[in-house]
């Protein structure tokens, strides 16, 4: 990396302890309340390549210890070379090995089930996936939203996800189905948030 790749590169959160601290608090209110929309408000420069809210995300969970794949548009990309300079996380080519793994929006995802799933035992050994999406709502009334049950929820909520694999929804029944093990996933807009922890049944809402 030359200098002047450095000098270009955004300066990541303006207090890196308290503006990670502040994502991390986020995504862990996103994880405690699947399916509910969050703005994701942080001070980071972030790169140009991929969703802010991603990147910003990513910024606060990353460190050296961590393996990340990231997708066509983004493994050449500024967001590359902003994520590992900032968090030192291993970059790498196989999907197959990244605790985390972040898919950029029109990036074809890999299927759910060939990200790395856990064991029984060890089911944090899986990978968890942020995926930028092209709109996130809370509420609806159309053939496209889901209703979600499970752990944090109360009763029900509705969510609607555009930009989705048009299998998306059998691909998260069977991640649900193998819990404790599979991917936990954060779906994200520019400014927003909403996670899917395996413990999450989705279905389309009711009616539709």
């Amino acid at each position: 990396m030359t200098p002047h790749d450095l000098s270009a590169l955004g300066a990541g959160f303006s207090n890196e302890a308290l503006g990670s601290q502040a994502v991390f608090r986020t995504a862990l209110q996103s994880m405690s309340h699947p399916g509910r929309c969050i703005n994701l408000d942080h001070d980071a420069q972030v790169p140009k390549s991929g969703h802010p809210a991603s990147a910003a995300l990513l910024l606060a969970l990353l460190d050296a210890d961590c393996t990340l794949w990231l997708s066509p548009k983004l493994a050449h990309s500024d967001a590359a070379v902003w994520l590992h300079f900032h968090t030192g996380c291993r970059l790498v080519d196989d999907f197959t090995q990244a605790q985390f793994a972040w898919v950029a929006a029109g990036d074809t995802s890999p299927a759910l089930d060939t990200f790395a799933q856990g064991t029984d035992a060890f089911p944090d050994q899986s990978a968890t996936c942020v995926l930028d999406v092209l709109a996130l709502q809370s509420s609806g009334h159309d053939a496209a939203d889901w209703t979600l049950t499970g752990p944090g929820i109360s009763g029900s909520t509705v969510l609607k996800a555009e930009g989705l694999a048009p299998d998306f929804l059998t691909q998260w029944a069977a991640n649900h189905a193998r819990f404790p093990r599979g991917v936990d996933v954060f779906l994200t807009t520019r400014q927003q948030v909403a996670s899917l922890p395996r413990t999450t049944h989705i279905e389309l809402a009711r009616g539709n």
